[in-house]
């Protein structure tokens, strides 16, 4: 599609055509990138939403013992200026649920969350194993 095209009005040609989802397509609605990392001690889970707030977080253990992530994203009202208006607007306000399957070794009472510049990290610890110790004496009969 060309961007000028031949009509009596030049000027609303070329911003409908700039505006038209043809040539800008919207925004893809996908999930957050979530990295999963492992180390001795402990798994760690980072969700990255940019603009996250803790407050929009809501995170448990069901039942099963699967781990439940859920955010909402809260669209606040603004009172927009009379005199301009928008031609496009694509920000969207979309909720996520997730549900993870949470590995036997981790001690599901010590896991804890943090949200900093829009990521939202939780670590799972390990459940420590303690090493039984086989050395003892033992007696001749």
């Amino acid at each position: 599609m060309l961007p000028v095209m031949f009509k009596n009005s030049w000027f609303p040609t070329v911003f409908d055509d700039f505006f038209n989802t043809d040539i800008v397509p919207s925004a893809p609605r996908t999930a957050p990138a979530v990295n999963v990392k492992a180390d001795e001690n402990a798994y760690t889970m980072e969700v990255a939403a940019p603009g996250l707030k803790k407050e929009f977080c809501r995170i448990s253990i069901n039942d099963e013992g699967n781990l439940n992530i859920a955010i909402e994203n809260k669209f606040e009202h603004k009172e927009e200026d009379k005199k301009e208006h928008y031609l496009r607007r694509e920000f969207s306000y979309t909720n996520y649920q997730q549900s993870y399957s949470l590995p036997e070794d981790v001690d599901k009472n010590g896991i804890s969350a943090k949200v900093e510049d829009g990521v939202l990290t939780l670590v799972l610890p390990k459940v420590k194993k303690e090493e039984v110790k086989v050395s003892r004496h033992i007696d001749i009969a």
